[in-house]
């Protein structure tokens, strides 16, 4: 599936496309540059408050140089929400118009550590474990944000039965 969405960041309108994607090993490494998390946890969405724009969304991050992308995603979970990845799967990723670099989504089951105190770098300062169907009550990504949601919890479900 493909969507196309214009969305608003920081005051500054983009128009990014959004699409399908099972294995993220048949993109081109190096412009991929984020790996972000649509995580659950005993049914529950995992969501951080924090980042530039200072409110709740997924959580992931940047891939450091020459990192594997499952690693930078396991890395981020584990700094911004004191979680662990135990398993995941490709959702799909999104471009902003104008760029190349590709910003991957992954479906997550995740297990806490232990409490969350802090992310080490600062960028997220408090998770929540929610409902997924009340995620817009908390931030609101339009079609895609549906989609990533709605993705995640099929690729889930036919995973683990």
């Amino acid at each position: 599936m493909k969507i196309l969405e214009k969305m608003e960041y920081l005051g500054k309108e983009f128009n990014l496309t959004y699409r399908d994607c099972d294995d993220f090993s048949k993109l081109d490494y190096t412009k991929c540059k984020q790996c972000y998390g649509v995580c659950f946890y005993n049914g529950k969405l995992l969501i951080g408050f924090g980042g530039r724009k200072q409110g709740w969304g997924l959580v992931g991050g940047t891939v450091e140089k020459d990192e594997p992308l499952e690693k930078t995603l396991a890395r981020e979970l584990q700094e911004e929400t004191n979680t662990e990845v135990i398993k995941y799967w490709p959702i799909g990723y999104q471009v902003t118009e104008g760029e190349t670099n590709l910003q991957l989504r992954y479906a997550c089951l995740v297990k806490p550590y232990g409490p969350f105190v802090s992310d080490p770098d600062g960028g997220i300062t408090a998770i929540k474990f929610i409902d997924p169907k009340d995620y817009k009550q908390y931030f609101n990504w339009g079609k895609i944000g549906d989609r990533l949601i709605s993705r995640a919890q099929e690729i889930i479900k036919s995973k683990e039965q």
